[in-house]
């Protein structure tokens, strides 16, 4: 996607998206980071997603998964807190209607860039203090991270031993960034959790003024890209995962069965 300012213009791009999903035969719709609202002016982003606003989109997001049958997984949206905070909240919703998990982005991404820019992502929102996995999915289990959180082998290590077999990593990466570092961590991350990782990524220049690196990745648990969607335009692009290639690749490379804990000093 190359979300804007306007939740309502977002939301009807990721309805379209869903419709289209289930019409050529996917079972989940993943969405970037910040799909509904991509807004570096805090304030007006804390202001368009204020009760009832916020609960509004909330429940348009469980009726869609609902009337188009596809499970949803919301990259994230920005969710108020009290004392006027936010979390970066990712949402699973059901199409069967059953209540939405959801994950909070645990690392703040606070950080001066070569380039000029400057982000203090913690300014505004506040950290998660849990993981979140889905037992229950058409992917086995899924494990749900955010963007910054790529940068953490220890959440990835932590979702490994709770078996996922899949990786959310919804995402927003600069242009620098992304072009460094992008391919080679998501591809790490798959083959230490042998799982697959699937990164929605937003890409192009935003309404806010930023400007994200795309490339959309479906990586294997072997670590072969099975889907690159490009730097340039953002789209829907369909991804057919074979579950068996868990089973092959563990029985390989058993360094989750393997694992023990690390001596202490």
């Amino acid at each position: 996607m190359t979300s804007g300012i306007d939740p309502e213009a977002n939301f009807a791009v990721i309805e379209q998206a869903a419709r289209d999903a289930k019409g050529g035969g996917a079972d989940i719709l993943f969405t970037p980071e910040m799909a509904l609202l991509l807004d570096r002016d805090r304030s007006r982003g804390r202001a368009a997603m204020e009760e009832p606003t916020y609960c509004e989109y909330h429940d348009r997001f469980c009726a869609l998964a609902e009337t188009y049958d596809i499970d949803v997984a919301l990259g994230s949206m920005p969710h108020p807190l009290e004392g006027g905070m936010l979390a970066n909240r990712s949402y699973y919703f059901r199409a069967d209607g059953e209540g939405p998990g959801y994950y909070d982005k645990i690392h703040m991404f606070d950080v001066e860039l070569s380039t000029g820019e400057s982000w203090r992502e913690s300014a505004a929102y506040r950290p998660g203090e849990r993981i979140f996995v889905d037992i229950n999915t058409p992917l086995n289990t899924i494990g749900f991270t955010i963007c910054y959180d790529l940068r953490f082998p220890a959440l990835f290590d932590e979702l490994g031993r709770h078996d996922c077999w899949a990786i959310a990593v919804p995402a927003a990466f600069t242009k620098p960034t992304g072009a460094a570092h992008w391919h080679v961590l998501l591809r790490a991350r798959a083959i230490e959790a042998s799982a697959f990782i699937i990164a929605a990524a937003q890409v192009g220049k935003h309404e806010d003024g930023r400007e994200t690196y795309g490339h959309s990745l479906v990586v294997d648990p072997w670590g072969e890209v099975l889907l690159d969607m490009g730097g340039e335009e953002p789209g829907l692009a369909f991804c057919d995962i074979d579950l068996k290639r868990i089973g092959e690749v563990r029985s390989q490379v058993p360094s989750l069965a393997n694992k023990r804990p690390i001596p202490k000093y």
